[in-house]
């Protein structure tokens, strides 16, 4: 009695589908900091 789970399909590792995109992803992301940073600092000023 032996039960061996066989997937049917491949999976997809997340991160794999992800890294193709990190040239547009990474400047937006730091565009987005760089603004919560600069509006947190004229809010305090």
């Amino acid at each position: 009695m032996s039960d061996q789970h066989k997937p049917t399909a491949p999976t997809q590792d997340v991160i794999e589908s992800i890294v193709p995109l990190m040239p547009i992803v990474l400047p937006v992301a730091g565009g987005v900091v760089i603004f919560l940073l600069a509006f947190i600092a004229v809010f305090m000023g």
